[in-house]
């Protein structure tokens, strides 16, 4: 926000110097950006944060002045002369979208010149940086700037039917903007219309149809309050960003739009002539009603560290518009006004206080009581996984959340339905939100091979939009990551990672058909029976559709089961004092038995004495094992925690598992 120092005298006196105002304003919260001399004029250029909307206007900074240091606001009063003829009579006003245009108001000025502005108004006008057009013009600027309330003005004599609708646009509906360039509406946006076509998009631009001209005589004055979200929407989807659609993505003052209407006209009649008529046409509700807050008084020193006198606390509260309704020794009870949206709360009281009372008034040593806050569980167990990860080499990877509609129906294992597309893409292209994780890893792992990285190792925590229908998306946390290791090797690290999270937990291991993966180094994780993910190495195909160049193994995972195991509270496990036994099997199966069958039944076959077993290789040869076979290596570990465990012990648990898996599997001992 530019301000002009020769406009901000005319509502609050300016007794400090230039440097004095600049120090103090931004002490108070608006950041000093720079100062440039304009002509006769300084324009000051503040940083106004999006909680501040009412200093978006002269008037919202000559407040913070005035309580700043104690002077009188001076608003103009707006008094406007009526005409006989009612604006009623000339004009109306239907809100057919209540949703995106909650209030509208329309006054009509007929027999205005419209010519040059008066040399005041368009020097402060290029103070600020706005290029004067004429008189009309450049007094709904003025107004807009003076009271931080967007205005529009329509050439009355142009709208066909002399009515306002207040819309959303027709199928395929376009308008030529005052800018002349033409611009394809959509169906959530908030259009002004005449009886037959569209004059403006709401709150953004006018249409260069009804602007103003030497040829107008008789004027619309539009003042309304439009719904924030819809134009911030509005402006980044037509890419036209104006001083209207900023502030009223921030909010407007409700109880101004009047005040700024006759302020409008009031200057019209000043400096265009002409003649206003009798009335408004004000269409739509306001809500202007605040809830009253409670600061109690104990919790400015508690908060800020110091003590600040209730009285003070009074005066800073009222001069900031404040309505008090109760005080005593113990709290003040306020309403905030109408321009303040952001005082909702307590703390809110706390900061307005602290802000006017002066933040160097505050010792570097005073103590404020504080208690270190207590990280989530599943904020921890995040935690958990990165240090695993981190540990096995993996980077922690960052990717958008919308991709392009190709990249997204390569890989979707946790639904079939179509992806929600945005109106409005991060990227070129990139309009759907993600179904899993894994496309946005390979994409980032083609980009690191076309830089020639030797190691590209990336794992993500991050969330994926499942359709619902009619419903919003299902948002899942996913762990996902890609390794240029083998499957068998990634499968590990997901097997640490589990039983550092949970020793006593162990996945299961079933078949995977998902047509990404090589069906023979491919699995399916569950976890108690549930679904975990999977874990695969991409097949050839696969690669070449993701353009890579080397062997690459991906990962994908539910965060909410890991988050439902994990034990992070460590855990005492005593160590044995006997030594161990090691036992190698070589067991002859048919090609189709899956190593986590066998590998399940060797384990429940150790009886009390299982340490651990370990995959080593799998052996094919039709000639010397048969057609159809294969050979599965493994490397058993055996320890009792009662005893020294004999030959003859690990023999005989050897046996039991020999005859298990010949039960189950028709298993032979090579």
């Amino acid at each position: 926000m530019i301000v002009s120092w020769n406009w901000l005298k005319e509502y609050v006196p300016l007794n400090m110097s230039l440097a004095e105002l600049e120090q103090q304003l931004m002490m108070s919260g608006l950041n000093h950006e720079g100062t440039e001399e304009v002509g006769d004029d300084v324009a000051i250029d503040l940083e106004v944060t999006s909680n501040r909307p009412d200093c978006l206007g002269h008037i919202g900074v000559a407040r913070e002045v005035a309580v700043l240091w104690g002077q009188e606001l001076k608003i103009p009063s707006a008094n406007v002369k009526e005409s006989k003829t009612s604006t009623d009579e000339l004009t109306s006003v239907r809100i057919e979208c209540s949703d995106l245009c909650s209030r509208y108001t329309a006054r009509v000025i007929k027999g205005v010149k419209v010519g040059p502005s008066p040399q005041w108004l368009a020097r402060r006008l290029k103070t600020l940086g706005i290029v004067p057009i004429n008189n009309v013009v450049d007094i709904s600027n003025y107004v807009m700037m003076e009271i931080g309330q967007p205005l529009h003005v329509f050439d009355f004599g142009k709208l066909k039917g002399s009515k306002i609708i207040v819309r959303r646009p027709k199928p395929k509906e376009t308008i030529e903007a005052i800018n002349h360039n033409v611009y394809q509406l959509e169906a959530d946006m908030c259009v002004i219309a005449d009886a037959e076509d569209a004059v403006a998009i709401g709150g953004v631009m006018g249409d260069a149809a009804t602007e103003i001209s030497e040829q107008t005589t008789d004027v619309l004055v539009e003042v309304a309050e439009f719904h924030p979200i819809s134009i911030r929407k509005t402006a980044r989807q037509l890419n036209l960003h104006s001083d209207s659609s900023y502030r009223f993505e921030r909010r407007v003052d409700p109880d101004a739009i009047d005040w700024a209407s006759r302020r409008c006209c009031e200057l019209i009649l000043e400096m265009a002539g002409g003649e206003l008529c009798k009335g408004a046409v004000d269409v739509g509700l306001s809500q202007s009603e605040r809830e009253p807050i409670v600061l109690r008084l104990s919790q400015l020193k508690r908060v800020i560290g110091i003590e600040i006198p209730a009285e003070r606390t009074r005066e800073i509260l009222t001069a900031l518009g404040n309505t008090e309704i109760r005080a005593n020794k113990e709290l003040i009870e306020v309403v905030p006004p109408s321009w303040r949206r952001d005082l909702t709360r307590e703390i809110d009281l706390v900061e307005e206080v602290v802000r006017i009372y002066g933040y160097d008034k505050i010792p570097e040593d005073v103590g404020v009581p504080m208690v270190a806050s207590t990280r989530r569980h599943e904020d921890r167990v995040m935690a958990a996984i990165r240090h695993v990860l981190a540990a096995c080499g993996f980077n922690d990877a960052m990717t958008l959340s919308m991709v392009d509609e190709s990249t997204v129906k390569k890989f979707s294992p946790w639904t079939d339905a179509e992806p929600l597309r945005s109106l409005t893409p991060t990227l070129r292209g990139s309009d759907r939100l993600r179904l899993s994780l894994i496309p946005s890893l390979l994409t980032a792992r083609r980009t690191n091979e076309t830089l020639a990285n030797t190691s590209i190792e990336l794992f993500e925590i991050a969330k994926v939009y499942l359709p619902r229908d009619k419903q919003l998306p299902d948002e899942q946390y996913m762990l996902g990551l890609t390794s240029g290791r083998d499957f068998l090797a990634v499968k590990g690290i997901i097997e640490t990672l589990v039983s550092t999270l949970n020793r006593s937990l162990d996945i299961e291991s079933t078949h995977c058909d998902l047509e990404i993966f090589d069906p023979k180094a491919s699995c399916q994780l569950r976890l108690d029976g549930q679904l975990l993910g999977f874990v695969g190495q991409l097949s050839p195909d696969s690669l070449k559709s993701f353009e890579l160049r080397n062997a690459t193994t991906v990962a994908e995972m539910k965060f909410s089961l890991l988050f439902q195991s994990a034990d992070l509270i460590p855990q005492h496990v005593p160590q044995p004092p006997y030594p161990a036994m090691a036992r190698d099997l070589n067991l002859v199966v048919d090609k189709s038995i899956l190593w986590a069958d066998v590998s399940s039944t060797v384990c429940s076959n150790c009886e009390q004495y299982f340490e651990s077993l370990e995959y080593l290789d799998t052996y094919c040869d039709d000639k010397r094992l048969g057609p159809n076979k294969k050979s599965l290596l493994m490397s058993l570990v055996l320890r009792s925690h009662d005893g020294t465990m004999t030959n003859q012990d690990a023999d005989r648990v050897r046996d039991r598992i020999v005859a298990a898996c010949a039960a189950k599997h028709r298993a032979e001992l090579r």
